[in-house]
């Protein structure tokens, strides 16, 4: 008997015996037994992926990992490998020390617990550890207090300070108040009687946040200054916080958010550089656990299995290896052009099929265009392929990654935040857990991402809903691989769990993609701080000499103030007839007002750029007000180019 009969045998119990904490609200669909109809979806598609890897090796056991490797693991990941015994990383310890000067409270004990962990895991093995964790966590000195390196855009000059710039001292201000800020949506958005504005939610009146579909709730939390973990104290005590309330969904509809403008100094993962992306991620990781942890929720780790890679063709090639031959003649893609074409013809001639991704193409057929286009796949002629059939060639080409799109590092995390029991942590826990894959990865995620979502804005011709399109990506992107042996009762109950599970996760990411991109405020202003405390230690500066170029400075500055006035900046423009240009700021001077100066009619689309200062290089979005940026940065840089 066959897996995927033995499945088919337990899904009407397994219907009803599946946790809600990880079960989607059920599918609206016409039928009569709608989600029974919906997990045959699943298990089709698993059947196959099971007929397409007859006669493929079994794949090996992964293995949990002990206890050091996985302390190492998350230390090296959190930027901290210099704290590691025998560590071979090339940082520098002031990496690490930037890292932990810019932790909040809640996510420096995150460290120190980990750290504490890992050292008591190697004095039971009678290693010594290179560090204690005493040496790195001590109690403040006396000189620590009221300083913060860069200022926030509410306060121009000494605002209440947010972060300690010492590794000795990672206490917050616990006399800071929480600010609020302003909720928006854009104009296509308001309600029909401006004069007649939403009601204020109030915690109170759980009921006040029930919505239809159409009702487009603001993001507000991208907005804050204070990490997600330190939002959900209130989980430890009575099991929900603020946001829980705020953004709750009824049975009658799902949680929306409306598009963030970047006109409210928020910016997208894109528009940074490698190198401010990379500090991103050391304490994306570190929030990502904090969070979780202050959730209640548990993640594990397995190693990585060791896969099977190919230099020639398309399909079974890693990503960097397939955008590293396209960049020979496509500088700068970010995404594989084969991919790029796949999605391109899937959408000319997809769209409207009906079944389309759910209905499987011929396997003989779907044999034959692989080995075509491994072959040649640039000069391939697409026009005789049908869409079921280039439907399954993106499924192929998903699943025979060597490494999964989600990576196997982060695979069992992206499970773990099923265990977050409201959807609006889970959307914030998917977005940390997005900032943390591999460049590569998040952008060819982004552009499949897009494409679903187009999938199901043409339902009504293709018969493909949300719940569909996730039900069969699941098995897809989460990796189901074919054992060849009988699965136990409780191991096909555990695969039909997580098929819900994963569509659930798969149905998130497509209906909040465009939040998921945008970096948080408080986020960026730790890579900030960070990059502001890195630069400082990478030339040795004692505290009192820090202090007198401080002053030195502010004196530099005010002569250049003087020379071009307060909020007066130059903008260089290389590529240009005009190298350079004083423009005077105000408060609704955006950055598209300063590029309309250097345009000409032949000349291509190009951006403005913060650089230096405190960030190494941000690409600015053509709404954003950059009078907001000269607060948070005023000793950038400003350069125009593409």
């Amino acid at each position: 008997m066959s897996s995927w009969t033995e499945w088919r045998m337990l899904s009407s119990h397994s219907a009803t015996s599946i946790p809600t904490s990880a079960s989607p609200p059920p599918p609206r669909t016409a039928t009569s037994d709608p989600r029974r109809v919906n997990m045959e979806t699943y298990w089709r598609e698993v059947q196959s992926i099971e007929e397409e890897q007859e006669g493929e090796e079994e794949e090996e056991e992964r293995k949990s990992m002990d206890e050091v490797e996985l302390e190492e693991a998350w230390l090296t990941e959190a930027g901290l490998s210099s704290l590691v015994v025998g560590s071979l990383s090339t940082e520098s310890p002031p990496v690490a020390e930037a890292v932990l000067s810019t932790l909040t409270r809640q996510q420096a004990a995150t460290v120190k617990k980990r750290l504490d962990n890992y050292n008591e895991t190697l004095r039971k093995r009678n290693r010594q550890p290179i560090r204690d964790v005493r040496d790195i966590f001590t109690e403040p000195d006396g000189d620590s207090a009221g300083h913060c390196p860069f200022p926030t855009r509410s306060h121009l000059e000494s605002p209440p300070r947010r972060y300690h710039t010492t590794t000795k001292t990672i206490r917050r201000n616990t006399n800071r108040g929480r600010s609020t800020l302003p909720m928006f949506v854009f104009e296509d958005q308001l309600p029909e009687d401006p004069s007649s504005p939403a009601p204020t939610p109030s915690p109170s009146s759980p009921n006040t946040y029930s919505s239809p579909v159409s009702q487009l709730r603001c993001a507000d939390w991208l907005q804050r200054d204070t990490p997600y973990s330190e939002g959900v104290a209130e989980h430890k005590q009575g099991g929900t916080c603020r946001d829980c309330v705020c953004f709750r969904g009824d049975e009658n509809s799902e949680l929306q958010f409306a598009p963030v403008s970047p006109s409210h100094g928020l910016t997208c993962a894109d528009d940074l550089s490698s190198r401010d992306l990379t500090r991103l991620g050391f304490i994306s990781h570190i929030e990502l656990s904090t969070f979780l942890q202050a959730l209640g929720v548990q993640t594990k780790r397995t190693r990585p299995p060791h896969s099977r890679t190919r230099d020639d063709g398309v399909f079974g090639v890693s990503l960097n290896s397939l955008l590293d031959n396209d960049r020979k003649k496509f500088p700068g893609v970010k995404v594989p052009v084969f991919f790029q074409k796949l999605l391109s013809f899937l959408e000319q001639n997809g769209l409207q099929t009906e079944g389309i991704l759910r209905v499987p193409g011929s396997a003989a057929k779907l044999k034959f265009l692989r080995k075509e286009l491994d072959r040649c796949w640039s000069i391939f002629d697409w026009t005789e392929v049908r869409p079921v059939d280039a439907a399954g060639l993106l499924k192929l080409f998903i699943r025979e990654l060597p490494t999964p799109l989600l990576t196997h590092t982060h695979l069992s995390t992206f499970c773990s935040v099923l265990g977050v029991s409201s959807e609006v942590h889970q959307v914030q826990a998917l977005q940390l857990l997005l900032l943390l894959l591999p460049e590569t990865h998040r952008n060819t995620l982004r552009a499949l991402l897009a494409f679903l979502r187009k999938v199901v804005s043409h339902q009504d011709q293709n018969r493909m809903s949300l719940w569909n399109v996730s039900m069969v990506m699941a098995p897809n992107l989460f990796t189901h691989r074919n054992r060849g042996k009988k699965l136990s009762i409780t191991k096909q109950r555990d695969e039909m769990e997580e098929a819900v599970g994963g569509a659930h996760l798969i149905g998130l990411m497509i209906r909040h993609q465009d939040l998921l991109w945008t970096v948080p405020n408080f986020l960026l202003a730790q890579v900030r701080q960070m990059n502001q405390a890195s630069n400082q230690r990478k030339f040795n500066l004692s505290r009192t000499t820090s202090r007198l170029l401080r002053r030195k400075n502010e004196k530099n500055d005010r002569n250049q103030v003087s020379e071009l006035c307060e909020g007066v900046i130059r903008v260089h423009a290389p590529l240009h007839t005009k190298v350079s240009m004083a423009i005077q700021l105000d408060e609704l001077t955006t950055a598209k007002d300063v590029t309309t100066r250097f345009e000409s009619e032949t000349s291509p689309a190009q951006y403005l750029y913060e650089v230096g200062g405190n960030i190494y290089e941000r690409r600015l979005q053509p709404d954003c007000c950059l009078l907001d940026v000269y607060r948070v940065n005023p000793h950038c840089d400003w350069l125009i180019k593409p």
